[in-house]
């Protein structure tokens, strides 16, 4: 059976997302992928707003059965790290709330995964998520490409899972009772919500 995974390349200016179904024989298809930006004249908060609402929406739609993120580096620029944890923080809240299992990559193993390089250059990850896929074009910008990288490696490297059961609202009664009492709590805290806003997706 498929396993759909989110994967999430974090940015506060482009966030790249993609959805993939992977079967088990590694077969990868894709269902998904879009980049949610925010332009950089909004204050903060306005920004991570604009993203959650983009993320949540896909989430909604799709209903991934785990997410994938890239694992954040320090880097010399304050303000692009700042921003990548900041989205990455808002990611994982997103998954949480759906009982959702977060895992994270670094930029070398999903380059391994990928292309059997774990130095591989953004064009050959491309080129490769693209063959993978069956696609005639390799997704643009490169925070697409590196979305769907990102949930390909995942489901390579896992099968889908993240450590627990997942939970989603398309669970009945007695796959419920297979969850730890966390789980049950956040499945039924998530059905019981009457949450609004999270059904547009945001792409501008």
């Amino acid at each position: 059976m498929a396993v759909r995974v989110l994967g999430i390349d974090p940015g506060l200016t482009r966030c790249g997302v993609g959805v993939v179904d992977v079967e088990p024989n590694r077969t990868a298809r894709l269902v998904d992928v879009v980049v949610l930006r925010s332009p950089a004249d909004l204050d903060t908060p306005r920004r991570l707003a604009r993203i959650a609402d983009g993320l949540e929406a896909i989430v909604d739609e799709h209903r991934p059965q785990a997410v994938a993120l890239e694992r954040v580096f320090a880097r010399s620029d304050v303000s692009t790290i700042m921003g990548t944890a900041q989205i990455s923080g808002v990611a994982m809240l997103i998954a949480a709330r759906r009982a959702l299992p977060v895992a994270l990559h670094t930029p070398s193993e999903v380059k391994a995964a990928i292309t059997g390089y774990g130095r591989a250059d953004k064009a050959q990850v491309g080129a490769m998520v693209a063959r993978i896929l069956g696609l005639e074009q390799v997704p643009k910008p490169a925070d697409a490409a590196d979305a769907l990288a990102l949930a390909i490696c995942h489901a390579w490297r896992t099968g889908g899972a993240a450590g627990e059961a997942v939970a989603d609202s398309r669970r009945g009664p007695a796959d419920d009772a297979a969850l730890t009492p966390a789980q049950r709590a956040w499945l039924a805290a998530e059905r019981s919500a009457a949450v609004s806003g999270a059904a547009r997706r945001v792409k501008e």
